[in-house]
């Protein structure tokens, strides 16, 4: 068995947002990897920085010095979080698709016709589409790396046999929304760096389960949504410094012409960056008191992903004894290690959709359908079929929820 010595209840007191009836229910937020709730910090950090006056950035008054303050401190913030080298390598923006896309035209304006790039049929459609939108502007040829339909796990092995001298990128998702499997990125890296290409990687799932490393990845590039990862609506990408700033940044005149400016397009939300340390500061805060921010993470995740496992295997192990509901991806309780607490399910004799309906009515929230995670859906032979239900836990879930959510499968299923 997992150690779970890790108290999610006291945690669970700083989120307003489950602490919620829905038709004489408790409100059960199972629904992580759809966005996650947020804690009473990031609420007030927000509230904090919109009522001490919001002005841009740059000006010569106190106002807008506090606004460059909050942006270098969220900056300062993601750095500790990805253990960046320094804080211009974190860009701000909108979200995880939007800057992938503006970077995407970037990176592509070094691209001849006839070179290659490898995208995944694990990932979010976020690192996939961006990647053939700008392969077919500039006559780039796309390869495609499976994984295993019987465990959901990317087919690594057969990453060697996709690269050559031709190979300029390899986007790659770090954990998969869809079905939780976790992607060894470093070997990736390894892999891709032999033939001179550059790793995009999609952390934006994998981000609120576990530790992120961007030194000890190797990776080029690597971007999240804090949303993921109980913050705010505002996208973040790591990149390392001197591709920031050889590559051409499609820009207005006046921006900056250094990074990590260069790529921060237009006026930031910066009510959202306020969020952003704030809820870094929150993951930070599981880590105890002691040492730098960074000490703090790495225990902090070292816990979270503890006690997450243990979710995970108490949910493995109950989920046979409901009829009909079959689990998609890794289901073996000695790989734990090798799967964030998602699980895509079916239930005999019911759509997806109308499973997430009926258990909308008793307060618990699931997602169904392919969550932007189509090629995996295709492959899996379940995108023209309604997709899957998604069961998404964090931290701030429990084990009664999860007896719960199980509990109403059956009732279902009978």
């Amino acid at each position: 068995m997992v150690s779970t010595s890790f108290d999610s209840l006291p945690l669970r007191q700083q989120f307003p947002a489950l602490h919620q009836e829905v038709n004489g229910y408790p409100a059960t937020f199972l629904d992580g990897p759809g966005g996650t709730q947020v804690p009473q910090r990031v609420i007030d950090a927000i509230s904090n920085y919109l009522a001490q006056g919001s002005s841009n950035h740059g000006g010569p008054f106190l106002t807008s010095r506090r606004t460059d303050e909050m942006v270098d401190a969220a900056r300062e913030a993601m750095k500790d979080l990805f253990n960046a080298r320094r804080p211009e390598e974190i860009v701000f923006g909108q979200n995880m698709t939007s800057l992938t896309l503006a970077m995407s035209r970037a990176i592509a304006r070094t691209w001849q016709p006839g070179d290659e790039i490898v995208v995944t049929r694990l990932d979010h459609d976020a690192n996939i589409a961006p990647w053939l939108l700008a392969a077919g502007d500039r006559g780039v040829t796309v390869r495609w790396l499976d994984f295993r339909p019987e465990d959901c796990t990317l087919a690594l092995d057969r990453l060697p046999g996709l690269l050559n001298e031709k190979t300029r990128l390899v986007a790659v998702t770090y954990a998969s929304n869809a079905v939780g499997s976790i992607t060894d990125v470093r070997r990736v890296a390894q892999l891709a760096h032999q033939v001179g290409a550059l790793v995009y990687v999609d952390a934006v799932h994998y981000a609120p389960h576990g530790l992120i490393d961007v030194q000890e990845l190797d990776c080029d590039f690597l971007a999240c949504s804090a949303y993921k990862f109980f913050g705010t609506h505002t996208g973040v990408l790591y990149g390392k410094y001197e591709w920031l700033d050889e590559l051409t940044a499609y820009k207005v005149r006046p921006a900056p012409a250094a990074p990590p400016g260069k790529w921060e397009t237009g006026t930031q939300s910066f009510e959202s960056l306020a969020g952003v340390t704030a809820a870094v500061e929150y993951l930070a805060s599981i880590g105890g008191r002691e040492g730098s921010r960074r000490e703090r993470l790495v225990r902090a995740m070292g816990r979270i992903k503890a006690y997450e496992m243990g979710l995970s295997e108490h949910f493995l192990r109950e989920a046979p004894r409901v009829p009909g509901l079959r689990v998609y991806g890794i289901t073996d309780v000695e790989r734990l290690d090798q799967r964030a607490p998602t699980f895509a399910v079916s239930l005999e004799g019911y759509p997806a959709g109308e499973v997430a309906a009926r258990l909308g009515e008793q307060g618990i929230f699931v997602w169904s359908g392919h969550y932007y995670a189509i090629a995996a859906m295709e492959r899996l032979g379940l995108l023209d079929r309604g997709g899957l239900v998604r069961i998404g836990l964090v931290h701030y879930n429990t084990r009664e929820e999860i007896d719960r959510v199980l509990a109403a499968l059956t009732d279902m299923a009978r």
